[in-house]
């Protein structure tokens, strides 16, 4: 089994920032691309960064220059700073993880439970 487990969202007034972490565990022997999505209320999901293997990274238009994404391979983890927050940004944060089992299983995706983070004064 394979979980991923996101922190570090909560509520923050416009201009501040936060850093979301998302650690995977379980059964795991490899980790290709791994990134985060977003959800506001009544919107549909949308990609915000995505960091591969090799630590080539990419962004949505809208957060360019104020988020960063950064993975730490050692601890299985992915990390969301964000910057310069403002309340468009409100919504739930859900983290994903493109992960091989074994070297007997391909990938799949696997997605954690959603973290919270609302920007408002």
């Amino acid at each position: 089994q394979v979980q991923l487990v996101e922190s570090g969202g909560g509520l923050v007034q416009p201009g501040g920032s936060l850093r979301l972490s998302c650690a995977a565990s379980g059964t795991i022997f490899s980790i290709n691309d791994m990134g985060w999505y977003r959800q506001a209320p009544g919107e549909q999901l949308e990609l915000v960064a995505q960091i591969t293997s090799g630590d080539n990274t990419s962004y949505a238009e809208f957060v360019v220059g104020r988020f960063a994404i950064s993975r730490d391979n050692a601890k299985k983890t992915v990390y969301l700073e964000m910057d310069n927050l403002k309340p468009e940004d409100t919504a739930v944060y859900y983290c994903y993880g493109v992960i091989r089992r074994s070297s007997s299983n391909w990938y799949s995706t696997y997605w954690g439970q959603g973290t919270q983070v609302a920007v408002s004064s």
